[in-house]
């Protein structure tokens, strides 16, 4: 026979169990989003358990920093407690309403900080490699010049995927292309994306005749975007690539190449159509090293003395 839940427990977890009916029943809040609640809270209770905390209401800020820590150390990272602190916040602010508690513990209080993780790029050895296709089959045709856009103009997949014919202009070797917060930008395409690109309208309307879609199916509809991170893996099997490739990887490439040869940060945020200068400058961290050495060779006060 199992021992009964201290009458603490039962409380909390009855204070957990009105505030998910809440949000199901009156907010009408999605299943799997209250299920995401669920879990952010599920730790609630065996901490107050630990703690010697018998209601909700008797909880502090310290408490709460505590908790957070505790996770923290068990290898959450700072997202996931991010997401459990507005959880908190929610069940809180429900349980004043209730008038079962008269603060919220959690107001004010931030997960620690997480490391910013770096993109992953391919070298430029590497990029040579994967765009080295020799098949010229129609699908293979289309996947290069795919790659090579990717590559040469440094899009996002859904920019890619919206392009229509007329977006291209081959005149002055540009593409425009709609952004996040359907902001235009002009953008070089670059002379083996040129190329790859004639290639493929050479052959296109046999798919497509009566479709503006730069880049279509076999079937001439639209490419739907895991149709495109499929191919993207096949190809990097295919070409010998040591690491999973999708599409933004070779938007990182590009903005690391780009960085790396001009070190023009604002030139390559406007390339890659961010609007805030700290997203771009990400990929100053990339080649540390290539950066390192550029200064020492040209700043004036890096040079060694000859004796």
């Amino acid at each position: 026979m199992t021992d009964p839940q201290p009458a603490s427990a039962n409380i909390i977890d009855a204070a957990v169990e009105d505030y998910l009916n809440h949000l199901q029943q009156k907010r009408l809040l999605s299943q799997h989003t209250v299920d995401a609640y669920r879990r952010d809270l599920e730790h609630l209770k065996p901490f107050c358990a630990k703690n010697a905390v018998t209601d909700c209401a008797h909880l502090q800020p310290h408490h709460i920093r505590m908790l957070i820590a505790e996770r923290h150390r068990k290898g959450s990272q700072s997202k996931s407690l991010q997401r459990q602190l507005a959880s908190l916040r929610g069940l809180f602010r429900f349980l004043m309403q209730q008038k079962k508690m008269q603060l919220n513990p959690a107001v004010g209080i931030r997960p620690p900080k997480g490391e910013k993780r770096l993109p992953h790029t391919l070298d430029v050895d590497q990029m040579s490699q994967l765009l080295d296709i020799r098949d010229n089959d129609p699908l293979s045709v289309r996947d290069r010049a795919i790659l090579e856009l990717f590559y040469s103009s440094g899009l996002r997949l859904s920019e890619l995927l919206h392009l229509q014919l007329q977006n291209y202009d081959r005149s002055d070797n540009t593409v425009r292309v709609l952004g996040k917060g359907s902001k235009e930008r002009i953008v070089p395409v670059g002379k083996a994306a040129q190329q790859a690109i004639a290639q493929w309208l050479q052959i296109r309307d046999q798919f497509a005749p009566q479709n503006d879609t730069l880049f279509v199916s076999q079937r001439g509809t639209a490419l739907h975007p895991s149709t495109v991170q499929k191919r993207f893996r096949d190809w990097g099997i295919k070409q010998g690539i040591d690491r999973g490739l999708h599409p933004h990887l070779l938007r990182h490439s590009f903005a690391s190449h780009m960085l790396e040869s001009s070190g023009d940060l604002r030139g390559v945020q406007e390339l890659l159509g961010h609007a805030d200068i700290s997203t771009t400058q990400i990929y100053t961290h990339l080649d540390f090293q290539h950066l390192a050495n550029v200064y020492d060779a040209a700043h004036p006060r890096a040079k060694k003395r000859e004796d």
